[in-house]
């Protein structure tokens, strides 16, 4: 893991969205993230602490047994 890499190696994926569940980030993401430019990395971080807590939150209301939330 690099300073500047949001990877926390998690690395599970959540199957509806496609975001890792440590970093937010899709594979497509993380293989480019290497040559996108500081501009478009920040951009993605920014985002990226929603992706992971929208996922959590769906992991945890797809748990066996759990109805679901209204929001």
């Amino acid at each position: 893991m690099r300073k500047d890499d949001p990877c926390i190696g998690v690395c599970q994926w959540d199957g509806r969205t496609g975001w890792c569940l440590g970093c937010g980030r899709t594979v497509p993401e993380i293989r480019a993230w290497r040559k996108m430019t500081p501009y478009r990395k920040a951009a993605l971080a920014r985002e990226l602490p929603r992706r992971v807590r929208q996922a959590a939150v769906a992991q945890v209301e797809a748990e066996p047994g759990r109805t679901p939330s209204r929001s």
